[in-house]
């Protein structure tokens, strides 16, 4: 019985029912599990007080001021299609007197058709990317959380021996993070930038931050035995990695 319980736990069941991502014979057969063996509850509670703590450490709020923005834009445009009506009935009586004014209010409305096109397209960007911000706190979540993760410590080298980080890997959903733990001080013209070798290629996944990316999870690319790399390289950044400053091989 244990080993069918310890089977349970490993897979990833538990976590996917807390964020409802299963399926109705899966949904069961967790609430079964739950129902009938302690050790299964208490993981259940557990994960679910952990993702309580996790969403609030990572609440995501909109921008300062979108709010009234939005409302501001909203009660702007109502004017204007009121103030519209107004210029079209005034345009009707005089069409025949000027056929100038006539293009004057359809410029108007052009305008107003391109404002509200803009807003909408703003908006919708500010909704992808609250999505992506989500979606990466719930892999977050479930990597520190899945018992398939494996942790790998990442040391620097004689230029930084001060460097630490972890790489949390895990191979069932593929996907892998780094959390830089600390990061030596370097002269102000340089800086620490993170690589990952893709299909043969490095490709640059930003410079470190001392400040900004302590502590904090950073996505890897997954492969199956993949290499990241942290190096020196000059203030802002470099568009190629300079190899000879290589101060940490992240081997996953």
């Amino acid at each position: 019985m244990k080993d069918k319980i310890k089977a349970f736990l490993d897979t990833d069941l538990l976590e996917r029912y807390l964020l409802g991502n299963t399926d109705q014979e899966e949904q069961l057969k967790v609430e079964r599990y739950i129902a009938m063996y302690p050790e299964v509850r208490e993981s259940y509670d557990e994960l679910q007080e952990n993702l309580e703590i996790f969403a609030k450490m990572h609440a995501l709020e909109s921008p300062e001021g979108l709010k009234e923005k939005i409302v501001a834009r909203i009660r702007s445009e109502r004017k204007g299609r009121q103030r519209f009506f107004r210029y079209a009935v005034a345009a009707s009586l005089v069409a025949l007197m000027s056929l100038g004014a006539s293009y004057f209010f359809w410029e108007q409305n052009q305008d107003l058709q391109q404002e509200n096109s803009m807003v909408s397209n703003k908006i919708k960007l500010l909704e992808a990317d609250m999505k992506q911000q989500l979606e990466d706190v719930r892999n977050q979540f479930i990597v520190l959380n899945n018992p398939k993760t494996k942790k790998y410590n990442v040391t620097g080298n004689k230029k930084a021996r001060e460097l630490k980080a972890v790489a949390y890997i895990n191979p069932v959903k593929k996907l892998s993070y780094i959390n830089v733990k600390n990061l030596p001080q370097l002269p102000e013209d340089q800086c620490f930038q993170l690589w990952a070798e893709v299909n043969g290629e490095l490709v640059n996944l930003g410079v470190l931050d001392k400040v900004t990316d302590k502590d904090n999870l950073m996505a890897l690319p997954y492969a199956k035995n993949g290499n990241g790399y942290i190096t020196i390289e000059p203030k802002g950044g470099n568009s190629n990695p300079t190899v000879k400053n290589i101060v940490a091989n992240i081997a996953y």
